[in-house]
């Protein structure tokens, strides 16, 4: 695909392919986590204002085992958790400590090595939050297949290409969308025509995974629930926090642009959901992306980031700040010293529903959803997707093939759920960030209990402090 003079259906393939911006490029599964790690630690007693990247030095080693599915376990027999936090890398919370660290990887021009035995430097403390240190992990008798290599050649001229070129409208794929299915409705945004196709892009956040990388989703069987279950016969039949009892309990939808910043915005959304729900919705305040976008080293910025390391590890850790505090301008630009004079406010209790990453399945989602308020969940956006005006979405295969791995590259709010009385199908309702003009009025429905587009795979709740 390297002409721009193919039809209709390539040049949607041009503009939604995501994969000119991610995270991290290391790309580590399950199995490379699994197993014994040397924890190399650095000198402790620091604050969380610790440059992790300046003077390090080892002045201790930790082994722990990281054992099926989520046990930690260390010489000393104490007992704790972990989790794999998507391909990027995983925390660890064991004997009074956490400890979290990005997979390393090495770049050399448009090949990327994913070095999954070893750790990039990353950061512990105490599960006070404090008594701060730096420290990087390495696996004891690896196996040899942690260390992959993968050519972003292609990646790259298509980044380039997208770049320079605008995007294009095509009415021919909205009337294909429009016949291939009655479910859903797709329409043509006039504002796309705005965007480059990178910059359309980022708006879906991370890159999709190579498949050669990429292993089915592990499934779980711990902590289920069945539509048997005497508890889901309770759960009601349709749910929505923007009308419980004639209450709205979600903050206003917004825009994060042509920024990768969806996981910010979700990961803002979930807190500002959970603190009206917590207050009883007399507590309504408006969080800042930006503060994460530009301060948080537990993301990469416009690039993407993760809800998990987000709305829980940095608002826990760090705290998040409101809107006044740091107005949002989708744009990676600095830090601002004057976020130190602002309130940070704390969240707490952060975690994958079902317990770890891999666990969450439809029913886990809904109890969480019911019982403590909306949840931070992620998905795959293919290109039809960006079309979507109204109605039940289900991706059609159109413009792009359908990767059946458990990807996702944008991070969104589960607001509530119901049952289409027409149709009989299952629906999930959701919050986007891509403004009020798109979808139904910011919001879009999706099929539930079949996974669609992996929406049942990545759901993240916290518990909001003050």
């Amino acid at each position: 695909m390297n002409s721009r003079y193919f039809a209709g259906v390539v040049v949607v393939l041009f503009s939604f392919l995501a994969l000119c911006k991610s995270d991290t490029p290391a790309n580590c599964t399950y199995g490379d986590s699994v197993g014994t790690w040397v924890l190399h630690l650095g000198v402790d007693g620091m604050t969380k204002k610790v440059d992790c990247s300046k003077n390090f030095k080892i002045t201790n080693n930790y082994t722990v085992h990281l054992l099926f599915p989520d046990k930690a376990v260390d010489a000393a027999g104490n007992v704790g958790f972990w989790t794999m936090v998507y391909n990027q890398g995983f925390e660890i919370v064991l004997a009074g400590r956490k400890y979290f660290a990005f997979s390393k990887y090495v770049k050399h021009g448009s090949k990327v090595t994913s070095m999954c035995d070893q750790t990039q430097l990353g950061w512990a403390h105490s599960t006070d939050n404090s008594n701060w240190q730096c420290y990087y992990a390495t696996k004891m008798h690896p196996s040899g297949t942690e260390i992959r290599t993968h050519d972003l050649r292609e990646q790259i001229v298509l980044q380039e290409f997208q770049k320079h070129r605008k995007y294009i409208p095509n009415k021919d794929y909205i009337n294909q969308i429009n016949s291939a299915q009655s479910l859903w409705t797709a329409t043509e945004y006039p504002e796309y025509e705005d965007f480059t196709l990178a910059e359309l892009n980022m708006r879906s956040g991370r890159p999709t995974v190579p498949k050669s990388f990429a292993g089915p989703r592990l499934r779980m069987k711990r902590d289920r629930l069945s539509r048997n279950s005497d508890e889901f016969i309770y759960f009601p039949k349709q749910f929505d926090w923007r009308n419980v009892s004639n209450v709205n309990y979600v903050s206003p939808v917004r825009n994060q642009g042509a920024c990768g910043s969806c996981y910010a915005f979700s990961s803002m959304a979930m807190y500002e959901a959970r603190l009206r729900v917590l207050s009883k919705n007399s507590v309504k305040r408006v969080m800042s992306p930006q503060d994460v976008v530009s301060c948080s080293e537990y993301a990469q910025g416009c690039a993407g980031g993760f809800p998990y390391l987000i709305a829980g590890k940095y608002g826990e850790d760090f705290g998040l700040v409101e809107e006044s505090c740091f107005p949002y301008n989708g744009k990676d630009e600095p830090c601002k010293e004057t976020k130190s004079k602002c309130r940070r406010h704390s969240t707490t209790n952060y975690y994958y529903v079902g317990g770890f990453y891999g666990a969450c399945n439809e029913y886990l989602m809904m109890r969480e959803l019911v019982k403590n308020g909306p949840i931070s969940i992620s998905f795959e956006v293919y290109g039809d997707f960006k079309h979507y005006k109204g109605g039940i979405y289900q991706h059609t295969g159109l413009g792009d093939s359908y990767n059946p791995w458990q990807i996702t590259n944008h991070a969104v709010l589960l607001v509530g759920y119901g049952t289409d009385q027409k149709s009989g199908k299952d629906y999930w309702i959701v919050k986007n960030s891509w403004g009020t003009k798109w979808g139904e009025n910011g919001f879009f429905r999706i099929l539930r209990g079949v996974d669609e587009c992996s929406i049942e795979n990545e759901a993240v709740a916290v518990t909001p402090v003050d």
